[in-house]
């Protein structure tokens, strides 16, 4: 460890068998961990999680990896800022993570100035792939568009015709807004939308919002918000019965980063993408969740899945390019299939979107706490457009 103030810095290389004789592969990893830290903190220990099979097992390319963390303050300079000290201080191989579509961008601006690999895991825009796209970049979970197409989906089973929406004021809210709203449209050409509410990300005035999506008198809402503004607009509108009669389509909600905090005030019925951890029952998510649980003596969150299977790409297309060359890191990335707690999926190489997808249900409660019912996975392969429209969505530079 360089240095104790997790805000500043922090050093990992757990697992690492002595018998290494050579220098680690180093990661930098910028995330909100003090800002965000539902998400962060289990997102952090599934990366410990993959570090330490990883380096067990022997490493890649007879390396052992290491991460060098860094906190960004959900501030998009800051993230640039960690950026620049990691690559030129540090010296590390490639860059990692982030989760707000801001600092996501910060980053993925600096990568392709810099020309080095930064896999972006959490953040969801679709201009990180797509309007501003960059060759040096590739994308993880499934992002705002392939949600929305989810979502829409489910939501045009509805009678509703008058939806309002709700959505955090900035990159993720608006590309969230905008993507719901056009897949809904298409699937039904006789929905209206009445209202619109943009809170400021992390600063939500639930009666303010409740009462402005009350106004509009919908039949149904989209919601975008998420961690404690999430909690703010569903206790207000509990009770003002904002919800009561109205249809809820809700982003993020089934996610148990967000969904436990809500406890018994969690709504019944909503349509959210999720993480429905304690219900899927396939061998590769068992597998994960057993080592997570046996290591951190703790459930997985979403978050948990995203760094664990972060990691595991790095080393994954570290294997396949058999070096740290940024060129070679590329060409591996492209086209590279990896497996999850998901299951399989893959890096496409026309956009350097993953194909990793989401889980689609319903909220509901059990014994005072909240969890998804009536599930299913939804593969990223399947709401994605095709590879050639995705490249040809990119920058010139980015296609080459």
């Amino acid at each position: 460890m360089r240095r104790t103030r997790l805000a500043v810095s922090l050093v990992v290389a757990l697992g690492a068998p002595p018998a290494f004789a050579a220098d680690p592969i180093r990661i930098g990893e910028i995330n909100s961990y003090t800002a965000l830290a539902a998400f962060t903190l289990p997102y952090k220990k599934g990366i410990e999680l993959a570090l330490e099979e990883i380096n067990r097992a022997g490493g890649v390319l007879g390396r052992p990896l290491e991460v060098v963390f860094r906190d960004d303050g959900f501030k998009p300079g800051d993230a640039a800022r960690h950026a620049e000290e990691l690559v030129t201080a540090e010296k590390v191989d490639l860059l990692a993570g982030t989760f707000s579509s801001g600092t996501g961008l910060a980053v993925a601006d600096y990568a392709n100035r810099q020309k080095i690999l930064f896999v972006a895991s959490e953040p969801l825009s679709d201009a990180l792939v797509w309007d501003k796209g960059s060759r040096y970049v590739f994308r993880l979970r499934a992002s705002t568009a392939m949600q929305a197409e989810m979502l829409a989906a489910e939501a045009a089973k509805l009678p509703a015709t008058r939806w309002a929406t709700v959505a955090p004021n900035y990159e993720y809210g608006t590309a969230f807004v905008a993507a719901f709203k056009q897949a809904l449209s298409a699937k039904r050409p006789d929905v209206t939308w009445v209202g619109e509410q943009w809170p400021a990300q992390g600063k939500l005035d639930a009666g303010a919002t409740v009462e402005g999506v009350e106004t509009a008198k919908p039949q149904a809402i989209f919601n975008a918000t998420f961690g404690p503004d999430l909690a703010r607009f569903v206790k207000e509108g509990n009770s003002r019965d904002l919800f009561k009669g109205r249809a809820v389509v809700s982003a993020l909600t089934g996610e148990p980063e967000y969904l436990d905090p809500l406890k018994e005030e969690t709504p019944e019925g909503w349509i959210v993408t999720g993480y429905p951890w304690s219900q899927i029952d396939t061998e590769a998510h068992r597998s994960f969740r057993t080592a997570y649980e046996a290591k951190f003596k703790d459930s997985p969150r979403l978050g948990s899945v995203v760094g664990y299977t972060t990691i595991h790409t790095i080393a994954a297309a570290l294997k396949k390019a058999g070096s740290t060359e940024t060129e070679k890191l590329i060409a591996a990335y492209r086209g590279l299939e990896f497996n999850s707690p998901f299951g399989p999926a893959k890096f496409r190489a026309g956009d350097h979107q993953s194909t990793l997808g989401a889980f689609v249900g319903k909220t509901s409660q059990k014994d005072g706490r909240g969890l998804m019912v009536d599930w299913r996975y939804i593969d990223g392969a399947d709401v994605l457009p095709s590879e050639d429209e995705g490249r040809n969505r990119r920058p010139a530079d980015a296609r080459k």
